[in-house]
């Protein structure tokens, strides 16, 4: 699950990026909307974080146009905003939640659980290739019915790969559903990532496609 913090307050975004990513989530972060705007747009973002207060445009505005990319992605309203009139202009506007600041984490990660949910409900319950099962809602993946005990980055690749079956997913690409926007990463991770994975899966079920990517061909099992 990935998500997009728009806060251009520096201590607060700190502060909330060091808890959600303790939490497991992985966050990309940007302090004004038009940024905002770009990474809905280029990037894969399932759950925006979005304060109204922005220096460059009225939040708003910035939650209309990524509600009017026609994307699934799911938009929070983090905002001091509190009046009755502001939260239904918000809601209007497209926003899946509205929370007034200032605010306990704890609600917001309850909040963030039942937009997680949101979007798994809006996809296919299990992905499934042959005896592999993978279950979103519960972050699980079983082998003939026994879990496979995959680490974060294990699971979050073999789920990239099985929602693009029959489809090559480039190293580029599954980087940046692996790792937070500007995390730094080791020239060779998603292949001792597949390496690992291929060791709990059946064989031959992840193909390499030289000098490009990885895939799961239709028909693999």
């Amino acid at each position: 699950m990935r998500l997009l913090l728009v806060e251009d307050d520096l201590p607060l975004s700190k502060s909330l990026s060091k808890a959600l990513k303790s939490e497991g989530f992985s966050l990309q972060t940007v302090s004004n909307g038009r940024e905002a705007i770009a990474s809905v747009e280029f990037e894969q973002i399932d759950i925006v974080i979005l304060d109204l207060g922005l220096p460059d445009m009225d939040g708003i505005d910035v939650l209309k146009q990524i509600k009017g990319k026609k994307n699934k992605c799911q938009v929070l309203v983090l905002t001091a905003r509190d009046q009755l009139s502001d939260k239904v202009k918000g809601l209007d506007a497209g926003a899946d939640d509205y929370l007034v600041k200032p605010f306990e984490y704890d609600e917001l990660s309850a909040r963030i659980r039942v937009l997680e949910r949101h979007l798994c409900n809006r996809e296919q319950p299990f992905l499934q290739i042959g005896e592999l099962t993978l279950d979103p809602s519960g972050h699980v993946a079983f082998l003939n019915g026994d879990d496979l005990a995959l680490s974060k980055k294990e699971y979050m690749l073999l789920k990239a790969l099985m929602e693009s079956i029959g489809r090559i997913q480039t190293k580029e690409n599954l980087e940046a559903k692996l790792y937070d926007y500007g995390e730094e990463v080791m020239s060779n991770s998603i292949e001792v990532h597949i390496h690992h994975l291929r060791k709990k899966i059946p064989p031959n079920l992840i193909k390499t496609v030289r000098g490009i990517g990885y895939t799961i061909n239709k028909g693999s099992s």
